[in-house]
């Protein structure tokens, strides 16, 4: 088993999980101000994801996506400054293409980076939460699959059936039971009862939170 860490970087700090000597654990949200004595993070690891949580990402057919035209793509459903550039990453498990900016902590993200590098010296490039939602979206278990995000006051959400992708996308949720409105009007449109169905968070979620979605949901993962 490969040691491997995976974190994520929001615009109030960070939190990791960390798999070495086949024993999973998690850090909890941290301040950023504690990165520079944080021992987990001044090390060396097999596998090294960093995650940044930015709503500002567009996930477009491959077969539509045009390099040159990236930052076209991106101004279509979010708001740019000048500042912002346009990035974008293939997500080959839906013929896809995420476009996406990582403006939003992109300072803490980027010390995280340099800090924490692979066992071969290596530095593993920040890339959107979406991303690894997307990619960890097909590992879930049920033919329904809901994978939910909630941090900095927005609400990354992503949906499947099966192998087909029903929706990727972010809301602005200043609270989580505006968070639980988006989750609950994608599931009308898309059809889906949650009664039946699972859902699963790759944040923390507090026991208010946890209880909350228990009433609709047949089971709520942190995962």
């Amino acid at each position: 088993m490969k040691d491997r860490i995976s974190i994520q970087v929001g615009l109030s700090g960070y939190s990791f999980k960390i798999q070495a000597d086949d024993v999973m654990r998690s850090s909890g949200w941290m301040s950023a101000e504690r990165i520079f004595t944080t021992p987990e993070l001044q090390r060396r690891y097999d596998e090294v994801d960093i995650a940044v949580f930015t709503p500002k990402c567009s996930l477009v057919p491959a077969q539509f996506h045009n390099p040159m035209q990236a930052r076209k793509e991106l101004e279509d459903v979010a708001e740019l400054s000048a500042q912002d550039m346009a990035e974008s990453i293939e997500v080959p498990e839906f013929a896809a293409v995420l476009v996406y900016s990582n403006n939003i902590g992109e300072t803490l993200s980027r010390m995280i980076s340099e800090t924490t590098v692979r066992t071969d010296g290596t530095k593993s490039s920040p890339l959107p939460e979406l991303y690894f939602m997307l990619k960890q979206l097909p590992v879930l278990a049920d033919y329904n699959k809901i994978l939910a995000s909630y941090m900095d006051g927005h609400l990354y959400l992503t949906i499947a059936q099966g192998k087909s992708l029903l929706l990727c996308n972010s809301f602005p949720a200043p609270d989580f039971t505006t968070a639980e409105y988006f989750i609950f009007l994608a599931l009308k449109k898309l059809q889906l009862n949650p009664e039946v169905t699972s859902i699963c968070f790759r944040t923390p979620l507090t026991e208010e939170q946890e209880m909350s979605l228990y009433r609709y949901f047949k089971s709520v993962e942190q995962i």
